[in-house]
């Protein structure tokens, strides 16, 4: 239970990191100057606060999983997994990727098209490349006995992995689109939100790995 609430104050710190910056207080009606159309700006804020509601789901499904593994640890036929070495070399490549997806985030905003193409293409390569890690921790385990069904902790580390896994696969649809537009020739102002959402996404992908990670790594 402890564990939980640990991810659930986590999760709570990113958002709210994340919206302070934001012009919470801002008064548009004392405004000085011409009126512009709000709604490029709206649609903007619109797309971040769905995200935000859909990674609150996203995070409540992780923080169940994490209150059962943690509640079936207890139990006497637990028996822990070795540590795949290759789990930190994955680690490492989603860490490359988020970073990717900034740079392209950081591109768009000066505008400079080459550099948010070679970033996209990076960030999804190296996803790929994360994703084929975790397969390959996979076999890597099966070739040593540690089936799913030998044990309760095989079986919560293939399901978490498994889950966490089929999120980063969702994102590369959405990033596949956003590539394409950019290779479409496509204006920075015009993929700058999908490029947005995509770097928040990455980034909570990896903060919640690496809080997979870490509780992996206890037991």
């Amino acid at each position: 239970m402890i564990v939980t609430l640990a991810f659930l104050v986590v999760v709570a710190i990113i958002v709210v990191w994340w919206l302070l910056p934001q012009n919470l207080t801002a008064k548009p009606w004392l405004a000085h100057g011409p009126i512009e159309d709000p709604r490029p700006e709206r649609d903007f804020a619109t797309a971040k606060i769905g995200l935000w509601v859909f990674l609150a789901v996203v995070s409540s499904v992780f923080a169940l999983f994490v209150s059962a593994y943690s509640i079936r640890m207890e139990l006497a036929d637990w028996n822990p997994l070795p540590d795949p070495k290759l789990l930190w070399i994955n680690t490492g490549v989603l860490l490359l990727s988020s970073a990717a997806f900034q740079r392209a985030r950081n591109a768009t905003q000066r505008e400079q098209l080459h550099g948010v193409r070679t970033s996209l293409i990076a960030a999804g390569i190296l996803t790929f490349a994360f994703l084929a890690g975790q397969l390959l921790v996979w076999r890597q385990l099966n070739a040593s006995g540690y089936f799913i069904y030998a044990n309760p902790a095989n079986a919560f580390f293939y399901l978490i992995t498994a889950l966490h896994g089929l999120h980063l696969l969702g994102g590369l649809w959405v990033w596949s689109r956003t590539t394409y537009k950019v290779f479409s020739g496509a204006e920075a102002s015009k993929i700058a939100l999908s490029v947005e959402l995509c770097t928040i996404y990455w980034h909570y992908l990896l903060l919640v790995w690496l809080a997979l990670f870490g509780l992996l790594l206890s037991t």
